[in-house]
């Protein structure tokens, strides 16, 4: 029990609870799908979500990125996710699933 109490601590199971990401509607974007997915943490809503993209062998593939930027709203931190998406991909195209 001692350990997983360190262990939960270390990688972010310990401390405040974390309350379940909300369900907002994909997005495309050239091609991608992304699905912004905040949650919220201390207060604040992170900004989190996934990116989505059928691959030629007709494998869907996906990528998850979590935030460390906090917003007071949900719906303001769901606009934020799907920028900060956009960004990713705008930037690193296919290699996000490298």
């Amino acid at each position: 029990m001692v350990f997983g109490k360190i262990f939960g601590g270390l990688f972010g199971g310990g401390g405040e609870k974390r309350a379940s990401s909300v369900e907002f509607p994909p997005v495309d974007y050239k091609g991608f799908t992304i699905v912004p997915a905040p949650t919220q943490r201390n207060g604040q809503w992170q900004v989190a979500g996934r990116i989505f993209r059928e691959g030629a062998d007709g494998e869907r593939r996906e990528h998850s990125f979590i935030r460390a930027d906090q917003v007071p709203g949900r719906d303001e931190a769901a606009e934020f996710s799907l920028r900060k998406a956009k960004q990713i991909i705008d930037e690193q195209g296919e290699r996000i699933f490298a």
